[in-house]
């Protein structure tokens, strides 16, 4: 698993392995489910982490997430 924020554009990205992503469903406002062909969910998005998210810019709560494997 690997998690990056890129903090440009406020965006949470939770990756588990490399399959090519298939289908996407937003299962809330600002959270996406990214799917293989098999139907796994590959990848988490949370647009505009840090308001949704509490404590998110405190590097304690979260890690460093810039480029951190999990």
């Amino acid at each position: 698993m690997e998690a990056k924020y890129d903090r440009e554009i406020d965006v949470l990205r939770i990756n588990w392995g490399v399959a090519e992503i298939e289908e996407s469903d937003a299962i809330s406002p600002g959270v996406i489910l990214d799917y293989d062909a098999q139907g796994n969910v590959i990848r988490i998005e949370i647009l505009n982490a840090s308001k949704k998210i509490e404590n998110f810019t405190s590097k304690k709560a979260i890690g460093d997430l810039y480029h951190e494997k999990i």
